[in-house]
């Protein structure tokens, strides 16, 4: 058993089809099926049902896989930190960010841990939600902070920060508005808006905002970038929804927050549990 033949068995399961399977990994065929028997011979279980239609995982394949993607995520994460310290990189951590963590918590947090940990060099890199479980899984981010993350069996969590949602206008906009009692008075306008793919939960929250003033809003453009949202709303494209800290530092937009709606920003601190035992002091620091 080896990592190329754990990986091909993965590529398997993921396509259930012998013929794909085999263009994908460049393997073969008949050799990726002896493969996969070799596999169950080791592992002392059927793996896949199989039949001249159909390619099924059993029971104890799916286990298997779930076990092996944990494996292979761990063995990628234990290459990527090898090559870093081979490069000189060991007192090094990578923080991936949304722009609400920027804005709010974030900065007074990077600055205690240089004067705490006053060796180790911070890279800070932004990321939406959605690229930042990739980047947690691949170890290119040791430490993510992400904006209402969806939940992940792999990492785990710690709620850092929370604040209130806001409306922003463009200056001279006629709205006035105090309370989400008044944000159905916004239903004709036009708004920008981030695409559900780059954060399908924070979108989902910002939606129900709408729901529950009574209507969904009319979207002219997306934008993943809380800043593009930002900067169009002062050209007067349309109205968007941010973080309050998001929108205290711009000139060209007035905002009302929504204090009294039950929605809230919330920014999670994710890492993998590896970091625990690798940098248990900077873990402790980050989770104060």
């Amino acid at each position: 058993m080896n990592i190329e033949v754990l990986r091909n068995f993965l590529v398997l399961a993921g396509t259930l089809h012998f013929t794909r399977a085999s263009d994908k990994t460049f393997i073969a065929q008949p050799a990726l099926s002896r493969q996969i028997r070799q596999l169950e011979e080791e592992v002392g279980a059927q793996l896949f049902f199989r039949n001249k239609r159909n390619v099924e995982l059993t029971s104890a394949g799916t286990y298997f896989r779930g076990e092996v993607e944990r494996m292979l995520r761990q063995f990628d994460f234990a290459v990527r930190r090898t090559e870093r310290l081979h490069r000189g990189e060991a007192g090094e951590i990578r923080i991936g960010y949304t722009h609400s963590a920027m804005q709010g918590f974030l900065p007074g947090l990077v600055h205690r841990i240089h004067e705490k940990l006053p060796d180790i060099r911070i890279v800070l890199l932004e990321y939406n939600n959605v690229r930042q479980y990739e980047a947690l899984k691949n170890g290119d981010i040791d430490v993510g902070f992400s904006t209402n993350p969806e939940p992940h069996p792999d990492f785990h969590s710690k709620l850092m920060f929370r604040e209130n949602f806001a409306v922003a206008f463009p200056e001279g906009h006629p709205a006035v508005m105090d309370e989400i009692g008044e944000l159905a008075a916004l239903k004709e306008e036009s708004f920008i808006m981030p695409p559900k793919a780059e954060g399908p939960m924070y979108v989902a929250v910002l939606e129900s905002i709408f729901v529950d003033a009574g209507f969904l809003p009319h979207i002219v453009h997306e934008t993943p970038f809380a800043s593009t949202a930002i900067r169009l709303v002062e050209t007067g494209i349309g109205l968007t929804v941010e973080p309050v800290s998001s929108l205290r530092s711009y000139k060209g937009i007035k905002y009302a927050e929504l204090k009294h709606i039950p929605q809230k920003v919330e920014i999670f601190m994710l890492w993998l549990p590896v970091m625990e035992q690798q940098f248990p002091e900077m873990m402790e620091l980050l989770k104060q």
